[in-house]
């Protein structure tokens, strides 16, 4: 399988790293530990152009392409018409004269790697493309080491580099993660809130910081619920933060990290930028840069405060603004009537109207993902049983189902296993208990199921998933190149999921 590949390559770049003076050097120059090395399974893709094919048998093999190690040179339905010899004279390794890091998913697997030079030649740093295991829009270099550290300290702290994940968590910031070369995602925040509930970002000062300060606000703002917190910090244009703590110290950066810009601040301050707040003009274009970005806010107190402090700030009255934007409905700010108690407005972290309760009669679920969230809830022990693809997939799930996976992760990784009657206390007064009162039945806990009857309904979500996907692309497929690629690369795990194949 592409992980067998994957692990195996890790292993051989880690014995090279420890058989490498020049790459060791260079970590040690960096500041690194034997320690840490290990620790993040680091390792050494040496020079030569086909070392590879030295560690596996078969270096034609097609996995090796496919788990992005190897790369061919005449790549294109041409080359599927090439005998296997010649496919293998057009062979060579990706990785080359590089430090590797290996990317892992949240459960340890190994999915990717990043490789980075030993000088300053360019590029610096070069990722395994994406494959059927990674991709670079979704993963989040360190996450797997940061587990534990995130539980400690409390918050998650985003960085640009990897060298900068490493260094932190020798440096006593064990909860650092990396975005891997490409700006931040919806899909980044969302992973990370399933195991904080806090995020700060670290950027440069530059202007290139700043450009990636917007899109990281912009990827935020869905997930800003009134529980979370999410802040934005700016170092000097000179620093990194792995240099900044080596120079300053670890209690410097924690003060920066404290005085790091909430997220309601920095949606202001992107809202304003090159506005005069001095003219009409000037505050008219303010309210049309604040707009997009304040409609994404889920609906709570934050969106209803923030629209108060946009009125202030446009030296319009909120009535205005109301009228001007013509909110309506849950986007409206409350009126004030005699007598009225605390807004029951849905709270915090769960984003989306608010729904009225479920009748009391409970009934079975129906359908693949509510009985996949019913066995989990029953069975915890079983999430462990799961590929990091499976749980991926049922992270993806729409709210609520969706939200109640990131629960039940949060709750396994704090308390490990848990007993369903645990997990009911746990979800006592929260706004999913409902849900999860409708899914698991009285009935349910009699039910003789077992982790295969689990897999077999994730399967089911999987050719769902994928057939849906596969006429989406065939859709465009006879005007888009890449699209066509895609539909072969979805097409062939379509066919290993019918096959009930996993950990593919």
């Amino acid at each position: 399988s592409l992980g067998e590949v994957l692990t195996k390559a890790a292993d051989f770049y880690r014995a090279q790293l420890k058989a490498t003076p020049r790459a060791v050097d260079y970590l040690k120059r960096r500041g690194l530990t034997g320690t840490v090395a290990a620790r993040f399974g680091l390792g050494f893709a040496p020079p030569g152009w086909r070392t590879l094919a030295g560690v596996f048998a078969a270096y034609d093999d097609p996995l090796l392409e496919e788990a992005g190690l190897v790369r061919q040179k005449d790549s294109g339905d041409a080359a599927e018409q090439q005998t296997p010899a010649e496919a293998d004279r057009g062979r060579y390794d990706w990785f080359r004269d590089r430090v590797m890091f290996p990317i892992r998913a949240v459960g340890g697997e190994v999915i990717g790697f990043g490789g980075r030079v030993l000088t300053d030649e360019k590029p610096k740093y070069i990722n395994s493309p994406e494959t059927p295991l990674f991709s670079k829009g979704r993963e989040l270099y360190g996450l797997h080491e940061a587990r534990q550290g995130l539980r400690q300290r409390g918050y998650a702290l985003v960085v640009e580099g990897y060298m900068d994940v490493v260094a932190l968590a020798q440096l006593g910031f064990p909860n650092a993660v990396a975005t891997l070369g490409t700006a931040c995602t919806a899909e980044h925040v969302q992973k990370l809130f399933r195991f904080s509930e806090a995020v700060v970002f670290s950027f440069d000062g530059d202007a290139a910081g700043r450009r990636a300060a917007g899109r990281a606000l912009e990827a935020s703002l869905p997930f800003a619920t009134d529980t979370r917190s999410i802040r934005f910090l700016f170092l000097p244009t000179e620093h990194d933060p792995d240099s900044f703590v080596r120079e300053k110290g670890a209690a410097a950066f924690e003060q920066l990290v404290e005085q790091a810009v909430p997220l309601s601040r920095q949606l202001l301050d992107a809202a304003a930028e090159s506005c005069d707040l001095a003219s009409a003009e000037g505050r008219a274009r303010f309210l049309a840069n604040a707009r997009p970005l304040w409609t994404a806010l889920p609906d709570g107190a934050l969106k209803r405060q923030l629209l108060g402090e946009l009125a202030r700030l446009a030296s319009l009255e909120l009535a205005d603004v109301t009228e001007l934007w013509k909110l309506g409905g849950s986007e409206a700010p409350p009126r004030s009537e005699p007598g009225a108690g605390a807004s029951s407005a849905r709270p915090a972290w769960r984003a989306g109207p608010v729904k009225a309760p479920r009748s009391t009669t409970r009934k079975a679920p129906t359908g693949p993902a509510e009985q996949a969230m019913r066995m989990l809830m029953l069975h915890s022990a079983w999430w462990d049983e799961l590929s990091t693809a499976d749980h991926e997939l049922l992270h993806a799930l729409p709210p609520p189902l969706g939200d109640l996976c990131a629960w039940l992760e949060r709750q396994l990784a704090e308390h490990g296993t848990t007993p369903w009657a645990a997990l009911a206390e746990g979800l006592a007064g929260d706004p999913l208990e409902p849900t999860v009162r409708a899914l698991v039945t009285d009935a349910a806990l009699e039910d003789e199921m077992s982790v295969a009857d689990l897999q077999r309904v994730v399967d089911q979500l999987w050719e769902r998933k994928l057939e849906a996907e596969r006429a989406r692309l065939s859709e465009i497929a006879h005007t888009d190149p890449d699209a066509r690629q895609r539909w072969r690369e979805v097409d062939l795990e379509w066919r290993r999921r019918k096959g009930l194949l996993r950990g593919v």
